[in-house]
């Protein structure tokens, strides 16, 4: 199915337009300066703990997503890699959609990404899924995937 073509966008409507994409950066910013701060590896940090680790006592498949982004703030990619391996790997593919998202919203038109796919949703809902799953596992190697 092509893309329709861009449209012609004044200077105020591209304006505009950056608004909404420029607000998720800059919250992108502040949560990611918020988290250098209160710094989540240390146990008396300010940030609330998990609802589900706390309520439970099980690991989510968000867990330590906090502490992999302090890691990898402060270059540490091993620890980012254990404090939460799926997170760190769906970065990449956050950071492209909001540019996609973005270059949409400068060119007027929708850019399609790896979210327009057709299996993107399933795929997505089976690898939390099984990484909630295997990261509870009470027997090696899956005891060292707890955090």
């Amino acid at each position: 199915m092509p893309l329709p073509a861009p449209a012609i966008l004044t200077a105020k409507e591209r304006v505009r337009a950056m608004t909404e994409p420029a607000v998720v950066a800059a919250g992108a910013c502040v949560a990611c300066a918020v988290v250098a701060w209160a710094n989540p590896t240390d146990p008396g940090n300010p940030l609330p703990r998990c609802p589900t680790k706390l309520l439970l006592g099980i690991d989510c498949p968000g867990c330590g997503s906090l502490r992999m982004i302090y890691s990898l703030m402060h270059g540490e990619f091993g620890a980012a890699v254990h404090y939460n391996a799926v997170a760190l790997v769906t970065l990449p593919l956050l950071i492209l959609a909001l540019a996609t998202w973005t270059a949409g919203r400068w060119l007027g038109r929708p850019v399609r990404s790896w979210q327009h796919w057709r299996w993107t949703p399933a795929v997505t809902l089976v690898v939390f899924i099984v990484w909630f799953v295997i990261r509870n596992l009470p027997f090696e190697p899956f005891r060292s995937l707890k955090v």
